[in-house]
């Protein structure tokens, strides 16, 4: 890696659009100048497009990039999340280190072309095929540090602590072998796995499941041992997703999914509330206050019938929010946001709500949002272009027919709203290294190739 500068004629800042603005970072990949009202310096690379900063993705399962599509058919009277997880657990059952290293990788590189440039994988496949761990008990993390690495892409990695089916310590199902784990021994994983994210820049945190997975002395044996490894790691959990969820937390605990964790857990600006979807007003409010981020996944809650968040509820009272491609039926940040705003003008028959009175351009108001939730989920200075974050940027194609002749308030809009499927993007850049040129990344056919095999294999086993 090595020091740069680009010039960018418009450039989409924390504070809103500015005009020739002049970037440069160091050789570590940080900004160290942002400077509007600027002259490039003789011979300074100049953007061909408006800069945007990169999207944070702040939650992935890779392995279920393998399956995006193969869910959609009826097996039940009443198909939802639920059978849909059984059909996910079948899957699951069948994956190599190998096949899950190719399919991230090939998931990853379609993540930069599609705007993203970090990602937060929340990680649950630990174990091999029979339940037992494998020689190298972190095999399958080191699966997806090498996938991440080879792509380019930024990675924040969250060995998913699980262990119950159910409320009330159930016992694990026999399809989630593969993902059970005592607290000692996820918390032995994360010493392991540190000096290997460490080495490739990657951030370490824990994601315990989610409170039907993780029973309460678990949880909080889990997140001592995090704060004495790590004090400031990222802490991340599925909360409120299903309405079954809350009925069933209701009837084991007396309280919604979410207020129960307000009232057992130390949640703060360090932890993502993954979906919460299904909250109360004051549920809502009580989150909200703590700072921690809410982990929205609009077209993977659409997919599984999930629900819609309330977001002007959410953010009427300061609350954090970022985008991410979960089970990956789609992969693009630009949709994600689409169909978040979509969403919330279905709830509220009316249009153009994320827009507020300081940003009344909804694409622009909702980019920056995000950008900033999924920084702070990531647990990376990823919080857009401003000195001390990273050099992480994307830049639009201004020659692009569904963007030509616009302004760059207009093209990051249309973008959003009316590209369709067309990814007008034309750069990403990684910690200031460009892994995105033409709309394409360098390794895109040696990554569809390794995906295409993998899968394969997976189907011809029967998954």
């Amino acid at each position: 890696m090595s020091a740069g500068s680009l010039f960018a004629d418009h450039a989409l800042l924390p504070g809103g659009w500015a005009r020739d603005v002049r970037l440069a970072w160091d050789a570590a990949g940080r900004l160290t100048a942002v400077q509007p009202g600027a002259t490039p310096e003789p011979g300074m690379p100049r953007a061909e497009g408006p800069l945007l900063p990169g999207m944070p993705n702040l939650h992935s399962h890779a392995f279920q990039r393998g399956m995006a599509g193969l869910t959609e058919y009826r097996a039940e009277a009443q198909d939802s999340f639920w059978s849909w997880r059984s059909l996910m657990y079948r899957f699951a059952l069948r994956l190599s280190p190998a096949q899950l290293e190719a399919i991230a990788f090939g998931l990853y590189v379609d993540m930069l072309e599609a705007g993203y440039t970090a990602v937060c994988e929340f990680h649950y496949v630990h174990h091999d095929t029979d339940g037992h761990p494998y020689a190298d008990d972190a095999e399958l993390a080191r699966a997806l540090l090498r996938a991440a690495q080879r792509a380019g892409i930024g990675l924040t990695l969250l060995p998913v602590l699980y262990q119950t089916s159910g409320f009330g310590g159930a016992a694990p199902a026999e399809g989630q072998r593969r993902f059970i784990r005592s607290t000692a021994s996820m918390l032995r994983l994360l010493e392991t796995l540190r000096p290997a994210c460490e080495a490739q820049g990657a951030r370490l945190g824990l994601a315990p499941h989610s409170l039907r997975a993780v029973p309460p002395e678990a949880l909080r044996d889990a997140l001592a041992g995090l704060a004495a490894q790590d004090a400031t790691a990222p802490i991340h959990i599925h909360i409120a997703e299903q309405t079954k969820e809350v009925d069933d937390c209701l009837a084991w605990s007396g309280q919604r999914p979410v207020a129960w964790l307000l009232d057992h857990a130390p949640v703060d600006a360090r932890w993502c509330m993954v979906h919460a979807t299904h909250m109360d007003a004051d549920e809502y409010r009580r989150a909200a206050a703590t700072g921690a981020v809410a982990g929205l996944c609009p077209t993977t809650e659409a997919n599984l019938g999930d629900g819609l968040f309330d977001l002007p509820r959410w953010t009427v009272d300061g609350g954090a929010w970022g985008v991410g491609s979960d089970s990956h039926a789609c992969v693009d940040a630009a949709e994600e946001l689409l169909m978040l705003e979509y969403g919330q003008r279905l709830l509220r028959r009316q249009r153009n709500v994320a827009a507020t009175a300081a940003q009344p351009e909804v694409a622009t108001a909702l980019w920056l949002s995000a950008v900033g939730g999924g920084a702070q989920a990531s647990g990376r200075a990823l919080g857009g272009l401003a000195v001390g974050q990273r050099a992480d940027m994307l830049v639009l194609d201004a020659a692009h027919p569904v963007l030509a002749g616009l302004e760059a308030p207009q093209m990051l809009s249309a973008h959003v709203f009316a590209a369709g499927r067309q990814r007008p993007l034309a750069q990403a850049y990684v910690a200031g290294r460009k892994t995105v040129d033409a709309g394409r990344h360098p390794l895109r056919a040696e990554a569809q190739r390794a995906f295409v095999q993998a899968r394969r294999e997976l189907l011809a086993g029967g998954a």
